[in-house]
């Protein structure tokens, strides 16, 4: 195996550990609120949190691994949040709850940007697409897995000891990572002469000073319609981390024990949506270019998941509601690499700061559909909330008309 799909597996092993503790709280949902005696709109506010102090510490994350190097960003990141990833398990009021997720945000804001650092110093520009559809194929792995070990662990031993278990991963991992892993090609020691000079030829980072201006960046139409993009996806995409189980259970009376394989089945499929949409994106890159390249795939599958989960909100049916969002899921998760790789093409070695701008956005989304699908689930109904989340992603795909990944930040 090449030196480089080395560290894209150990990166794509970081991404399933990401989503399991990220995931774990929405899993456990039930059991919390009735431990705790949450309401709906306590519970959004719970999940709305983390995306918030995500949100808030994207783009310092993404400052401090473009100065400093993903591996001693990753060191400190994954250690904090899997630090508050035990924590959740000791919370035992909404206050503490609260506090811990905020704290546990501020930790996994620092996970993709660095990623994309890493990926970024790791592999040639043409294999970008690639390289991020496995981090996300990954990603979306570890969701679909969760349900299937987290609640079997709370079934036997409490939702406690499910987050006591998922913090232990990540210091696991840490210590890997410190002694394993290099920052750039030329300091490796067991990587082909071939292979530093395929990737030093060909990953096309920028020479310029690593510092990006904030002048440069509100002056970017390009990154700001990028960033509204985002938005949109991360507002649907969200939904499924977030609010799908208590949907599910409270909108569509499912059972918990129903629960730990229909709620796998949609980040099964977006694993795929992934894993196809960076090699679709990397190929129409190599036939039309970057700039249509990088459009079509994403384009195509925000709209059509737009119209599936619109559907699926309108059906009675519980199980054509279920697989329409399954696929729905998958067609809009055609966006996340793609989307990231483009960050990387315009951030050439300011990619933790683009990929942070990014994703600020998208967690801006994120947070605030999270929040206000309590609200709206409370005084209108679940499916309301569903239905609105379908018209926002099909904005976002009308919005990758206007982006350029041809447009690189100078």
């Amino acid at each position: 195996m090449k030196k480089r799909h080395q560290v894209l597996l150990v990166l794509s092993i970081l991404s399933v550990i990401t989503f399991l503790d990220r995931i774990a709280i929405s899993t456990a949902g039930e059991r919390i609120t009735k431990d705790l005696g949450l309401s709906a709109v306590e519970w959004g506010w719970i999940l709305g949190i983390f995306t918030l102090s995500y949100g808030i510490f994207e783009i310092p994350t993404g400052l401090l691994g473009d100065r400093n190097g993903a591996k001693k960003t990753l060191i400190r990141v994954v250690l904090w949040w899997s630090a508050f990833t035990v924590l959740t398990g000791f919370a035992n009021s909404f206050w503490l709850l609260l506090i811990v997720r905020f704290l546990f945000g501020m930790g996994e804001a620092g996970a993709y940007p660095n990623t994309s650092i890493a990926l970024s110093k790791w592999f040639p520009a043409n294999e970008r697409g690639q390289a991020q559809a496995i981090i996300w194929t990954a990603s979306r792995l570890g969701a679909g897995l969760t349900p299937l070990l987290v609640i079997p662990i709370q079934q036997h031993f409490g939702w406690q000891m499910s987050f006591y278990v998922l913090g232990i991963m990540g210091v696991l991992w840490v210590i890997f990572w410190k002694y394993w892993y290099q920052e750039n090609p030329e300091e490796a020691t067991n990587i082909t002469e071939k292979e530093k000079q395929e990737i030093l030829t060909q990953r096309q980072i920028s020479s310029h000073d690593t510092q990006l201006p904030l002048r440069k960046l509100l002056n970017n139409k390009n990154l700001w319609i990028l960033m509204a993009m985002y938005y949109c996806y991360a507002s649907g995409a969200y939904f499924f981390q977030g609010w799908l189980p208590k949907y599910l259970q409270q909108g569509r009376g499912i059972t918990e024990e129903q629960l730990k394989y229909v709620t796998s089945a949609p980040f099964i499929l977006a694993a795929l949506g992934c894993f196809s949409g960076g090699i679709i994106s990397d190929f129409l890159v190599k036939k039309y270019g970057k700039t249509w390249g990088r459009r079509i795939a994403p384009m195509i599958g925000l709209g059509v998941s737009g119209i599936f989960v619109i559907i699926s909100a309108l059906t009675v049916n519980n199980t054509l509601a279920i697989i329409l969002l399954s696929i729905g899921m998958m067609f809009m998760d055609i966006t996340a690499p793609v989307s990231w790789a483009v960050a990387m093409d315009i951030g050439g070695n300011r990619s933790g700061s683009v990929s942070g701008a990014m994703n600020t956005a998208g967690l801006a989304g994120a947070y605030i559909s999270t929040v206000s699908f309590g609200y709206l689930a409370t005084n209108y109904g679940y499916h309301f909330p569903v239905l609105l989340l379908g018209i926002i992603v099909i904005i976002g795909a009308f919005l990758w008309l206007k982006i350029d990944a041809e447009d690189v930040l100078g």
